[in-house]
């Protein structure tokens, strides 16, 4: 754990409890993005290196999708279908990451996670996040 950062040891699994993991993550600050995929799974997502991630469960468990697999991969539950992780390397962003759904986490509130916006629906990720919500339109 390093509390410098906020970061703790926290389980995840899906709703069925067939996947399984842990992550060491500050799991009260998180992201959202508007992007197709993520605005119609409701995803709250934080990114963590890969070392912060371990899968507890047999990755023959999982589905995954991509739109651009060079780039990220999102893996759900095979049974129940819950978006639980990405993967994606973008050196943009810092290199190798792990993107935990923190919806999945079994031990937090989503609602006490202050949350900061990306704009993936314009693909203007690389602009920074930003503290309030887009405008809707």
């Amino acid at each position: 754990m390093n509390t410098d950062t906020g970061e703790k040891l926290h389980r995840g699994s899906c709703h069925c409890g067939n996947v399984q993991f842990e992550v060491s993550v500050n799991a009260l600050h998180g992201s959202r993005c508007n992007c197709r995929i993520c605005t119609k799974l409701g995803v709250l997502s934080a990114n963590v290196k890969p070392s912060a991630f371990r899968l507890l469960t047999d990755e023959s468990k999982l589905a995954s999708y991509s739109r651009f697999p060079e780039i990220a991969n999102r893996y759900f539950c095979s049974n129940c279908h819950t978006l639980c992780f990405g993967k994606g390397d973008i050196p943009e962003v810092g290199g190798a990451f792990v993107s935990v759904n923190l919806n999945t986490l079994d031990d937090i509130d989503p609602a006490q996670v202050a949350v900061v916006y990306w704009d993936g629906r314009h693909d203007n990720w690389q602009a920074g996040p930003r503290a309030e919500p887009w405008p809707i339109n």
